[in-house]
């Protein structure tokens, strides 16, 4: 049975896509480490993202980006970015196992298990590739607008981003729908 192990990264952040991963691992080959992306270091993070990429029997990344988490809240565009993952694959799934609370509307069966990037390989494997990826970008939007900080916080809110925000206001990389960044959006008006 293939079963797709789907996840995102970058729910919280005020900044940058939300970006979602899906892969399907080889049944019988495992790769040692995998593990809850949160859990890992940055180099052991970007060790597995390769040998994910390798090894795996499909894999797929995707992102929703700021205008569409402005305009259909996070929620929604977290659960478009798993979507589109989950159809990019190269091979069809049995089964997609997604961790959260909530399954996207796709055309597999699918089953939503919490703390699932704890317990499942696939999950665990699909959360390291949407982390890697998402900082990538992130490490990018920084040379575009360095005063924000974003290769450090990766778009959270630190006092460093904040402190950033209540300087320069928003850029077009920042989520208008989220608090802090609608609040100092007013405040520059």
């Amino acid at each position: 049975m293939l079963i797709a192990g789907v996840d995102e990264a970058g729910r919280g952040p005020l900044a940058g896509p939300v970006v979602a991963a899906a892969v399907i691992l080889h049944p019988t080959r495992r790769i040692p480490g995998l593990r809850d992306s949160k859990l890992l270091t940055a180099p052991a993070r970007s060790r597995l993202a390769i040998e994910i990429r390798m090894y795996a029997v499909a894999w797929a990344v995707a992102e929703s980006d700021v205008g569409e988490i402005d305009a259909v809240n996070i929620l929604q565009a977290t659960l478009l970015a798993m979507r589109r993952a989950v159809e990019r694959l190269t091979e069809r799934p049995d089964v997609v196992w997604i961790d959260g609370q909530h399954c996207p509307p796709i055309a597999y069966p699918a089953r939503a298990i919490i703390g699932g990037d704890r317990q499942i390989s696939a999950i665990a494997a699909a959360s390291i590739l949407a982390k890697t990826d998402r900082d990538a970008m992130l490490i990018e939007l920084d040379r575009e607008y360095p005063v924000y900080g974003f290769c450090r916080h990766k778009g959270y809110s630190t006092p460093e981003h904040l402190a950033a925000l209540a300087t320069h206001g928003p850029c077009p990389a920042h989520r208008r729908s989220f608090a802090p960044v609608m609040q100092i959006s007013i405040d520059f008006r």
